[in-house]
């Protein structure tokens, strides 16, 4: 989710006047998040697990569909609580790489 929402911001920041100041931020954090987002899915599937889809329930919700070796769960989520957790961990990138610098 938090490379859906990069993407879609990075449109628009691609318009900016400023833009050539925020792209390469931006270009860093997508890597990141992109990185850690493999590893994650990797070491998911190591263990028979795939993230198959997040579907949009309706505006204040959202469900993530899980494939296991058993069977599919769907677990149901608050768009603003993801929304929130996204940015949370968009700043979390931001100062890690700042304390790098």
């Amino acid at each position: 989710m938090a490379v859906q929402s990069l993407q879609r911001d990075y449109k628009v920041i691609e318009n900016l006047k400023l833009s050539k100041v925020y792209l390469p931020i931006l270009d860093r954090l997508l890597d990141d998040i992109s990185q850690e987002c493999y590893n994650a899915k990797r070491l998911l599937s190591q263990d028979k697990i795939k993230v198959v889809r997040w579907e949009k329930v309706d505006e204040n919700f959202s469900d993530l569909i899980i494939a296991t070796a058993g069977e599919d769960q769907v677990f149901t989520y608050a768009n603003m609580a993801l929304k929130t957790q996204v940015e949370k961990l968009l700043l979390s990138h931001q100062n890690k790489d700042q304390a790098l610098n």
